[in-house]
């Protein structure tokens, strides 16, 4: 295994992660009382389980966090946040659909970690203790999740009053688990 390049992948996906924790819980600050708020209520714990997780495989494998790249994930997360969404100071239905989009993005990227994770657990037993299934199951339920929310936020930023949405999400679908 090339444990140096293994090193630089799974520092990317922690830096990741960062970004991920950041922007949700921004999303939450800006979405309390609504759909999106209440996914993220369930998803935001999750995240951070998710990263403690690849943390401790970081440990097991006796690979080094990169402080510095995750410095720079924090940094340019706020960054981030001066994106023009329509409004000069406010949060707008833009904000939502793009917050929507990135997480659904990362969720991507975290899921084919744990995929890749899952593969090399194969050949090395330092990963053997990890539940990358479970990993997988839950990413792809949160796939599932950020998709409907991502296209409701699409609706309310794009489509004109009257005009009728496409999708709706419920509470009921903000529980744990694959549906």
């Amino acid at each position: 295994m090339n444990v140096e390049l293994l090193r630089i992948y799974l520092n990317d996906h922690l830096a990741g992660s960062v970004i991920g924790l950041e922007l949700a819980r921004r999303a939450k600050a800006e979405n309390e009382g609504n759909s999106v708020g209440e996914f993220l209520a369930v998803f935001i714990p999750e995240l951070q389980e998710d990263r403690a997780t690849l943390q401790g495989v970081l440990l097991a494998l006796g690979l080094k966090q990169d402080r510095v790249k995750q410095g720079v994930a924090w940094v340019g997360e706020r960054l981030g946040r001066l994106k023009l969404n329509g409004r000069l100071v406010s949060y707008s239905p833009l904000s939502r659909f793009v917050e929507m989009e990135a997480l659904s993005l990362g969720t991507e990227g975290r899921l084919s970690l744990w995929r890749t994770l899952r593969r090399l657990a194969r050949k090395d037993a330092r990963l053997g203790r990890f539940d990358f299934a479970m990993l997988i199951t839950r990413a792809e339920h949160h796939r599932r999740m950020l998709e409907r929310l991502r296209q409701q936020a699409g609706d309310e930023a794009f489509l004109e009053p009257g005009e009728g949405s496409v999708v709706r999400f419920t509470p009921s679908h903000a529980g744990r688990g694959p549906e």
